[in-house]
């Protein structure tokens, strides 16, 4: 259930980008993994973009080459003021996604990159509601995140990973439909895209007008 290597890629931010590069490599590097959810999609030059769970930039670099209205939020300081100086275009909110502090049905899009697998089953609901409720009508959730390998060449590698740095959680993850919930909750899903042996899904998901 994780080692200290998952503590010290979270101090470390050189640690934490070389492991990104490196897992990033089964889907064509780590710039096309950051924009995965993104790709298929048409973000206006005004859109309202929330980077969800943003980490230290690493995806909102993109975010802000589409729109320069992208907000980050994440609960870690350290995190946040790693991406504050990685990408300074963006504004930034230190909290919780299962207690988004802002409006409702205020963006165009919500974003989230490798982050729904670190919550535990009753958080990963709040937090699809919350997407929900701050997304505009016709908003889209794009997502990228764990799904049950379809090639099992890939499993020993994912359950190393997961040995190393993820938690149960991650587990739980994988045998979670996503696709399920955010119907559930009122999305219209389309057909997850499978990455990396099927490692790895990626989910657009629209509010309904």
């Amino acid at each position: 259930m994780a080692t200290i290597l998952r503590d010290w890629s979270y101090r470390y931010q050189w640690l934490y980008d070389g492991i990104s590069r490196i897992a990033a490599l089964s889907v064509g590097g780590e710039s096309r993994f950051r924009q995965l959810a993104l790709e298929g999609l048409t973000l206006h030059p005004d859109s309202k973009i929330l980077d969800l769970c943003c980490g230290s930039g690493q995806a909102t670099a993109y975010l802000v080459q589409s729109s320069p209205n992208v907000t980050g939020l994440d609960a870690s300081p350290l995190s946040l003021n790693r991406a504050r100086n990685n990408v300074p275009q963006a504004s930034y909110i230190e909290a919780f996604a299962e207690n988004i502090p802002l409006g409702d049905n205020e963006f165009d899009l919500v974003h989230t990159s490798a982050a729904l697998h670190e919550m535990e089953p009753e958080q990963l609901q709040q937090i699809l509601q919350e997407v929900y409720r701050v997304l505009k009508p016709g908003g889209t959730f794009a997502l990228v995140d764990f799904h049950p390998p379809t090639n099992p060449l890939f499993w020993p590698g994912l359950a190393v990973f997961f040995w190393l740095f993820e938690t149960e959680t991650a587990w739980q993850l994988l045998q979670t439909n996503l696709p399920e919930l955010l119907q559930e909750i009122g999305f219209n899903v389309d057909s997850p895209r499978l990455y990396a042996g099927g490692s790895l899904q990626v989910i657009q998901a629209q509010k309904a007008d």
